[in-house]
């Protein structure tokens, strides 16, 4: 079998906001931008992986979703348990001031880079939709 991974999903609630801190803040390409019955997708990637890519979406948009989970699912976001993903860079203390000085791009610090007992190197931020954002030194 020959897999990849393509595309990964997260959820956003304001998609001007999720724009600024993905494209602006973080320096993904924007792949896609689509409106469509009063909600946004937006596809956005790493410009060094065409092949890969992350979907905001408005959690709203699946229709199998009753009120019951989209309110559970915006209390979670709010709190930012939802979702999240894991990023990595080559110079974590570089890439940990850029996204805490680009912070008015509703990037919050909740962890500054840390050498974990597991052997990794990271931080954590959640972007505006509360999803959170580990990032990852690689060597």
């Amino acid at each position: 079998m020959d897999l990849t991974i393509h595309q990964a999903f997260l959820p956003h609630d304001d998609p001007a906001a999720s724009l600024a801190f993905y494209r602006d803040t973080l320096g993904f390409e924007v792949r896609n931008d689509v409106e469509y019955g009063g909600l946004h997708w937006i596809t956005v990637g790493p410009p060094a992986q065409p092949g890969t890519s992350i979907v905001l979406h408005p959690p709203a948009a699946d229709p199998g979703i009753t009120d019951d989970e989209r309110r559970t699912i915006a209390e979670m976001m709010a709190k930012g348990t939802y979702a999240g993903i894991n990023l990595a860079t080559k110079n974590l203390d570089d890439t940990f001031e850029r996204l805490q000085s680009g912070s008015s791009s509703g990037a919050e610090v909740v962890q500054e880079p840390t050498d974990q007992p597991w052997g990794v190197r990271d931080c954590a931020f959640r972007d505006p939709a509360g999803n959170m954002i580990r990032i990852f030194e690689v060597h």
